[in-house]
Formats: C-alpha cells, structure tokens, sequence
C-alpha cells in the first residue's frame, strides 16, 4: 500500500512523516531527493547551472540554496524553469524507489513525502492521499520563526504553493496538526489502525 503525503510548507510534514515511520511505514522523501541531484556532479545540477549561471554556486562547487531560492521564489518564470529540470528527475528516482520497496515488501506502507504534490499533478500515482494541515495564520508564524524569514519572504514562499484550505478539501486522509502534537499522534494512530496496519 502507498499514500502520498503532503501539505503546506512548515504544517508539520516531517512530524508526521516521522510518526508513520516509527510505525513502521516506509519513507521516500521528495526534499531529500531533490538535494540529493543537486550534489556536485550530477547531472541535474549541471543543467540549473547552464540555466540560472554559476553565481548560484558556492566557491567549493555545491549549491547556493539561498541565492536559487531568492531568484525563484521572486519570479514564477525562472522557478517554472527549475521546476522543468528538477521535476521529472525527482519522479523518476521516487518511482523507482517506490517500486522496490512495493516489490521487496508488499505489506508494508510505502509513504510518498511531496511538498508539492498536487501542484505536480502527482495524485493519480497514490493510493490515498494524506494532508498535513494547519490554517494559514499558524503556518505563516511556523514558517517566519522556523527558517527566520521576514513576513514578505514568508507570504512569498506560500505564494508558491496552493492555498492550504484547497489541500485540505482535496486529502483522503487530513491530519490537522494545529492542536498539539497529542492530538497529531491520535489522528496518526487511527489512521494507523484504520488501514489495519496495527
């Protein structure tokens, strides 16, 4: 069994992708993928430097995750263009990934961790989908105080993505991690016991 998990940026995400894995669910990280093929050498990094030029490397030839971010989260085009490089080669090594552990272990829940997953039109690839939710004013305050922004960088980042009330009314699964990680744990148990996976 698979689901896709996803949310809004700072909802809480790798908390409760933490809890399924503690459960014994198998994880597949978009971010740490997406990181992952931009390390010196490999090809997809290659190709965003053609793009975006080499001033968005730092002196020892790794990414300058700050210099993209400020230039595509600022303009739509140029992060459509990333979005072109990185995306398919994200799905491709997820897919991949997925079918070995589906193949290796059938019984065991395979978690999709994709931040951007509706906007990537990725649905259709899961089983059930499982939104991580808070409303918006707590994920503006998470994200400020988390990664230090100011409320324009902020709003800016969540720009970017789909609101997360049209997340919410899209899930299968909704886990509202706004009212203390107790209740987030509660909801992650059911969901557990209710797939029968207890």
């Amino acid at each position: 069994m698979n689901i896709g998990l996803t949310g809004g940026i700072a909802t809480g995400k790798s908390t409760v992708s933490q809890m399924l894995v503690g459960r014994g669910a198998a994880l597949i990280d978009a971010d740490v993928i997406a990181r992952e093929i931009m390390e010196p050498g490999h090809p997809v990094l290659a190709e965003v430097v053609k793009r975006f030029g080499r001033e968005i490397l730092l002196p020892d030839g790794r990414l300058d995750r700050k210099k993209l971010g400020a230039i595509v989260f600022s303009d739509s085009g140029k992060r459509k263009t990333l979005e072109a490089i990185t995306h398919p080669a994200i799905r491709a090594e997820m897919k991949e990934r997925m079918a070995a552990i589906e193949a290796a272990e059938p019984r065991r829940l395979v978690v999709a961790d994709i931040p951007l997953l509706f906007e990537s039109g990725l649905e259709g690839l899961y089983e059930e989908i499982m939104v991580v939710y808070v409303p918006r004013p707590i994920q503006l305050e998470r994200l400020v105080l988390r990664d230090r922004l100011t409320l324009e960088q902020a709003e800016a980042r969540l720009q970017a993505q789909m609101d997360i009330e049209e997340k919410r009314e899209r899930a299968d699964v909704l886990i509202d991690n706004s009212r203390g990680m107790e209740e987030t744990k509660r909801q992650v148990d059911a969901f557990w016991r209710d797939k029968g996976l207890a």
